[in-house]
């Protein structure tokens, strides 16, 4: 029952479980709130009717959004939600093109797609939910959602079931050292929403880390189709994945992967004796060549690298329409020489090289830590339709750390191959 008036009321559809009640009470004071859900929980039932009441009892012609990963998503799921819980509401208009419902006292609540997001540029916004955050990319918050929420100081929730340590993971530890923000985590064996034996029957039938996953709300779940979940999991059981200092006396070497329009991303290693010490990762987006040059310099002067070689990946060597170089030759005008690791003919093979130089690497879990969540969440492409793994990976946030992991697999052999008797230490001036 919601009161949208001294003399109206209006009784919707809805019976909340007390914990479902509780977090709308919760909600009522908080501008943004992190909700982590096993499956069956009723997030989205719950999420449909949190909009609706904010809908009816905020008014000035309040606007609302429902992103799910895609836009059939929303339709598919949440859209006979949104009618059937608005419907009692005398006066509504519902709009089927558009997925959007009108309420009397001018708000509006609609559904969209995250594969879409461009479709909320320049529009303003009360509130808005995310629903399965952790299969949508992180600019449509921050470059859309969040000033779209500025006007009129709108809040958001962002909901889910875990999907590896990705971006929900990070946004899920930030919730939960802020006082401000509302972090939820319901577990199936601690809510009491599905019977114990059911859950036992699922347990068996699936396997531990869909599970864990799907049911205990697990970040460190294995993802499913993941290429390196085994590789991750030995390393971090063997020790391997930990405090990785850098040693001063030894050079530094760096393996790229670099984007054009989108991330470039940066490993750094050292030759530990028979040992490969990954002790730092880099990576970001839209920037040009000055901008890396700009970071190895910093990290030269603030921790003290001492560089040894650069090893990028094949497509260095493409000469670029506008300028007629490479960028191998463009970075030697910078002052940085790359050696081009050869191509190999199938990703598979460049996956499997990954895999093999994981069993024997060491890396910092601090300064690699995005790094290591590209790692876990480079997966295959799922195909919608046919309900199957395609036999390609994922290209999306983290694909960039997983190829510039393939160029050091792929580039390491190359490199002590060509490694001759002259000393390792590099030159005293600039990144050669």
């Amino acid at each position: 029952m919601i009161q949208v008036s001294p003399v109206t009321e209006i009784v919707i559809p809805y019976a909340p479980r007390p914990l479902q009640r509780d977090l709308h009470r919760r909600l009522d004071h908080k501008r943004w709130a992190v909700v982590v859900c096993h499956r069956r929980w009723g997030k989205t039932v719950w999420a449909i009717n949190h909009l609706i009441k904010r809908a009816l009892t905020t008014g000035n012609a309040a606007r609302y959004a429902y992103f799910a990963p895609y836009l059939k998503q929303a339709k598919s799921i949440a859209w006979d939600y949104l009618k059937h819980f608005s419907r009692p509401i005398p006066g509504i208009s519902i709009n089927e093109t558009e997925l959007r419902v009108d309420y009397p006292n001018g708000s509006r609540i609609r559904l969209l797609g995250a594969d879409n997001p461009d479709s909320q540029r320049g529009v303003y916004l009360d509130g808005a939910v995310l629903d399965e955050y952790a299969q949508m990319a992180p600019s449509l918050f921050t470059e859309i959602l969040r000033p779209a929420l500025s006007d009129r100081k709108g809040w958001c929730v962002w909901t889910g079931t875990p999907k590896g340590r990705n971006q929900f993971y990070d946004l899920y530890e930030q919730a939960r050292d802020k006082g401000d923000w509302v972090a939820a985590l319901f577990k199936a064996s601690e809510t009491g929403i599905i019977d114990p034996v059911e859950l036992a029957s699922a347990r068996q039938m699936m396997s531990e880390d869909e599970y864990l996953q799907e049911y205990e709300c697990s970040w460190q779940a294995a993802l499913k189709g993941a290429y390196f979940s085994k590789e991750i999991n030995d390393a971090r059981s063997a020790g391997r994945i930990g405090k990785v200092p850098h040693q001063p006396n030894l050079s530094v070497d760096t393996w790229w992967d670099l984007g054009m329009d989108d991330s470039t991303a940066i490993w750094f290693t050292q030759d530990a004796g028979r040992e490969i010490h990954v002790i730092d990762y880099y990576e970001g987006s839209g920037e040009g060549l000055a901008h890396y040059r700009d970071v190895l310099d910093k990290l030269k002067s603030d921790r003290g690298y001492r560089y040894g070689r650069h090893f990028g990946p094949h497509d260095l060597a493409v000469r670029e329409l506008g300028s007629g170089k490479s960028r191998v030759e463009t970075a030697i005008g910078m002052g940085l020489r790359f050696e081009v690791v050869p191509r190999v003919e199938h990703k598979a093979d460049a996956i499997q090289a990954a895999r093999n130089i994981l069993t024997h690497v060491w890396i910092d879990e601090l300064r690699c830590a995005r790094g290591l969540i590209c790692l876990e969440s480079y997966r295959n492409e799922w195909d919608d339709r046919l309900q199957v793994f395609r036999d390609k990976p994922l290209h999306d946030q983290y694909s960039h750390g997983a190829d510039a992991l393939m160029t050091l697999a792929r580039g390491h052999k190359f490199a002590v191959a060509r490694q001759t008797a002259q000393s390792r230490i590099p030159s005293a001036a600039g990144w050669t």
